[in-house]
């Protein structure tokens, strides 16, 4: 029968507008059951790393307030997240499951709290899922709050995909694959059937590809019935990673012809079996099963899938199941005893000394087949940031101070035993490179961070804190004595230098001045071995909040605390005991009368990077005015001085050290200067040299402050040491640019005059936001004279020189010469005194660099640092920002945030933050506080305070 072709579109018009419609009631009732997730995982643990995500779930139980989601967004660590429903109605969750292996989670939330929509819940149907289905991905993709996205299920047998090492990955499980193109964001969300049931969870796919991973939903719909039931959650393991491979190359392995028969016979639709690919070490199966066994039954039940496998594994945690595996074509049966899988995945951690540790998991082990035993330093940081490391992650804990660590408990022992500040040798190891075991002295940090346990509480959805106990106190430094090694006479008098030489360590708890680094070494310069007082970098020692070490002759290991801060140059001054040096024969540096010059010999001494020290006759090449560049978060940045650089390669390959003369007299320092960060986020620091005219004017202050204290009694109160100056940057200017800019032909001649070696002049590069200099200095101002001396040399406009309380300035601004009465500011040499630690974020008094790189100061409550997984970085409050108001409340001072802040409502509360950029564009961010993971605490300098110098408290 002839069939007319006209009629065929309209059938299938028919077919497509029923489906639409289906698909289109489908929809609009799940919506109500989807909801989009913003979460963070406040701390690093296991594999995870503390971060702030968005992500999509949907509600499988309305009355209960259930949502299911993946495992990486309920989190393996602690959890803090919301859940927004599809009427924009948020309400908070926390997570009371998340499956040891699988890529899935529940959260919970209180459906009373939903008050303007009836929450609907989702069906889960996995027996639904078949390949050809169409389907429907619904949730928050890249982003959005809802999209829909449509595909065809392709692969009902895919194996987990692979995340990469070092990062948690599913396994022992099939995934259903489609292609729907998905994104970030769409993690969590249902895959939906046509009738509004759930057949897969949307767990990632492929960035180069629209292909999509689903994982399956039998062992979900299972754990879900046992939550709702409130019963424990089975879960067993024998510790073997198994892969699902096709009978062509199970038959390779030596698969039987007979074996194979009877599975097809079994099962006329099947296509492969289960193959062991992982064998964890001391594991229940470890030395029964081996890679490349096929398994054939568990309890002479025939198992080819992954569903029946879990399903006898999970109801057998702590019995015997019998295997049945064949391996080379040769059939055996082992009875393995089922372990709890919950038993080696870690629901606690430890911190101490800034850094976070957990029992090594299953997860990790498997990954790179070692045993489930020791301790993963889950964030490598604080005092287990280890010096020789180029990676921060998989690095695994065996010993510390000789002490093993197997497991968390024992290493809790191992600290307990060390007193605080004491050295002690930690081995360790890498997760991927077994075979290299490393060791490295670390110095105990109980003085700074806390020593406390964190234990997962699926009741509260929190993690719980307790206190592992006060340290031992630090031992008393006895003195001793080291002499240095000897070196070649053929070094001449530059050889004793090394003698006024030293190596400085700092380790910062907190990153002050947005400051990038935690630890920072170089060499430093003994300038009175008397008192004990030493010029490194600032580079080195930015701040005065941390641990600084010493290191003499490479043997004696001391304390050392900052003494002066110098607010321009690129130095710091440190002071040491010289008792606990005893009879070792430091001597200190001796200033050269000669001033240096370009085409000058010098012999630059100075430590490379292993440490070694070195020394090599050069020439200085130059000796000029330089300017750092400015970085985007600002930090401190050397201004007004004189960069010296040399003619040997060597020079930059070295951070510090010394320019002397041929009578072993230091004329300059080598300094490595810290510049601005790159497209590659990388760090830039320059090596260049600096005059040690730099050093004398505040050596001399400090020898002075010293002997006033000698002079009189401990009760007498000696003043710091000030320094006065212009608050200005400048930037020199050469005499052809200066003459367009308008400088006469008559101040040409005085430049001449007063500088026949170098004609510039210095122009106002930057003034000092807030201070008095601003009132009378202006950007571009071209200096011309001061207090009736032509400036031509920048140490003329030093904060070094002796100023009055006001100077007379001849400048050059728009062409028009005009006298200006300036009046000098007071800067002193202490930093940064005071932090308050807020919602996760670090908020200072703006620091000088802040003031230099800003026109404006719209409050003094500056934000210079912020954690991750924090609220602060949930909720987009960012470094560089300052805090005008707290819920309506003026912000002006550190001092009014405190008092703002300290009577904020509890917890889940939102606190409306004014902020302002740098860019002056003002902003309200509504931050919801967590004073749980992240009290309030105030820290101050303190120079009572003992060695440490800071005190800290905790705010409400």
């Amino acid at each position: 029968m002839d069939i007319d072709s006209r009629l065929t579109p309209n059938s299938h018009a028919t077919a497509n507008g029923t489906a639409q419609g289906g698909w289109l009631q489908t929809i609009e009732n799940a919506v109500k059951s989807i909801v989009s997730i913003r979460f963070s995982q406040v701390s690093s643990f296991d594999t995870e790393h503390a971060e702030t995500s968005e992500a999509s779930g949907f509600v499988v139980d309305a009355t209960q307030g259930i949502i299911l989601t993946n495992r990486h967004v309920a989190c393996a660590g602690p959890f803090v997240g919301e859940a927004v429903f599809h009427d924009h109605e948020e309400v908070p969750v926390f997570p009371i499951y998340r499956d040891p292996i699988h890529d899935f989670g529940f959260l919970k939330f209180d459906p009373k709290k939903v008050k303007y929509m009836r929450v609907q819940q989702i069906e889960l149907a996995p027996q639904l899922a078949k390949i050809g289905l169409d389907i429907k991905v619904v949730g928050n993709d890249a982003g959005e709050k809802l999209s829909i996205l449509s595909g065809q299920i392709s692969r009902l047998d895919r194996n987990a995909p692979d995340y990469g090492e070092l990062s948690y990955n599913d396994f022992n499980t099939f995934y259903l694959q489609a292609a729907s193109s998905t994104s970030g964001g769409s993690s969590g969300s249902p895959v939906l059937e046509i009738g509004g049931r759930a057949v897969a969870l949307q767990a990632g796919g492929r960035t180069q590809a629209a292909t999509d991973f689903f994982f399956p939903l039998d062992r979900v719909k299972r754990c879900l019935e046992m939550l709702q039931a409130d019963e424990h959650v089975s879960r067993g393991t024998i510790t073997t990673q198994f892969l699902f491979r096709p009978f062509d190359e199970c038959r390779r392995l030596g698969l039987q012809d007979t074996t194979e028969a009877m599975v097809r016979s079994a099962d006329s639709t099947e296509i492969g079996m289960l193959v062991c690919e992982t064998v964890v070490p001391k594991g229940p199966a470890w030395e029964l099963l081996e890679e490349g066994d096929v398994l054939i039954s568990v309890d002479n039940v025939i198992v080819t899938k992954f569903v029946p496998l879990e399903a006898k594994l999970d109801n057998s945690v702590g019995r015997k199941v019998s295997i049945k595996i064949e391996r080379g074509g040769e059939p055996m049966e082992f009875d393995i005893t089922v372990k709890d899988l919950h038993s080696i995945t870690p629901d606690r951690y430890v911190e101490v000394g800034g850094a976070k540790v957990n029992n090594l998991s299953y997860q990790l082990a498997r990954q790179f087949c070692v045993p489930v035993e020791g301790v993963h330093v889950c964030a490598a940081s604080g005092m287990l940031k280890f010096d020789n490391s180029s990676s921060e992650h998989g690095w695994i804990v065996s010993s510390v101070d000789a002490k093993p660590t197997p497991n968390l408990d024992a290493f809790i022992d191992a600290i307990r035993s060390v007193p605080d500040r004491s050295r002690v040798p930690v081995t360790y190891y890498s997760i991927a490179d077994v075979h290299t075991v490393n060791l490295t002295i670390v110095s105990m940090e109980r003085h700074w961070a806390g020593f406390r346990m964190a234990v997962r509480n699926d009741k509260t959805g929190l993690w719980d804190y307790t206190d592992l106990g006060e340290p031992i106190p630090p031992k008393t430094i006895e003195p001793s004595t080291a002499t240095f090694a000897e070196l070649d006479e053929s070094l001449g008098d530059a050889r004793n230098l090394f003698k006024c030489m030293v190596k400085v360590s700092f380790y910062m708890p907190m990153r002050l001045d947005g400051y990038p680094r935690s630890r920072k070494q170089g060499a430093g310069v003994i300038v009175d071995a008397k008192l004990g007082i030493i010029v490194v970098g600032r580079n080195i020692v930015p701040f005065s909040r941390g641990d600084i070490s010493i290191t003499f002759a490479d043997s004696l290991i001391i304390p050392g605390k900052v003494v002066f801060l110098h607010p321009t140059h690129n130095i710091t001054f440190i002071s040491y005991d010289p008792a606990l040096i005893a009879e070792t024969p430091v001597v200190s540096a001796v200033a050269s009368d000669a001033e240096l010059v370009q085409g000058h010999k010098v012999s630059f001494v100075a430590l490379n990077h292993n440490y070694r020290p070195v020394c090599v006759e050069t020439t200085v090449t130059d000796i000029t005015s330089v300017m750092i560049p400015q970085n985007s978060t600002p930090r401190f940045r050397a201004i007004n001085f004189d960069a010296i650089t040399l003619d040997t390669p060597l020079a930059q390959q070295c951070s510090s050290g010394i320019l002397a003369d041929g009578q072993g007299r230091i004329q300059g320092l080598w300094l490595s200067f810290l510049g601005e960060r790159n497209t590659n986020n990388a760090d830039m620091e320059y090596h260049m040299g600096a005059k040690f005219r730099i050093v004398t004017p505040i050596l001399a202050k400090l020898q002075e402050r010293a002997a006033q204290m000698n002079r009189n009694s401990p009760s007498v109160d000696i003043p710091p040491i000030v320094i006065r100056g212009l608050t200005v940057e400048f930037t020199p200017i050469q005499m052809a640019q200066a003459r367009h800019m308008g400088v006469s032909d008559d101040w040409m001649r005085k430049v001449e005059s007063a500088n026949p070696h170098r004609r510039q002049l210095f122009m106002v590069r930057r003034v000092e936001a807030g201070g008095e200099t601003s009132k009378f200095l202006k950007e571009l101002d071209l200096v011309l004279s001061v207090d009736g001396k032509c400036v031509t040399r920048i140490e003329e406009v030093d904060v070094g020189k002796e100023w009055r309380d006001e100077v007379e300035i001849v400048l050059l601004r728009d062409k028009e010469e005009m006298t200006v009465r300036v009046p000098t500011e007071v800067l002193d040499g202490e930093g940064t005194t005071r932090a308050v630690v807020w919602a996760g974020a670090m908020f200072q008094e703006p620091h000088r660099a802040v003031l230099h790189q800003s026109k404006s100061l719209p409050s003094r409550v500056y934000v210079s640092n912020r954690s991750k997984g924090s609220p602060a970085y949930m909720y987009g409050l960012g470094s560089t920002q300052w805090i005008t108001h707290v819920n309506g409340h003026p912000t002006p001072d550190l001092d009014a945030f405190i008092k703002a802040v300290s009577t904020l409502p509890a917890d889940n509360e939102y606190v409306r933050v004014k902020t302002v950029t740098f860019d002056n564009v003002p902003l309200v961010l509504s931050i919801k506080n967590n004073v749980h993971y992240f009290p309030t605490v105030e820290v101050v300098r303190d120079k009572s305070a003992g060695l440490c110098g800071w005190t800290q408290k905790v705010i409400g």
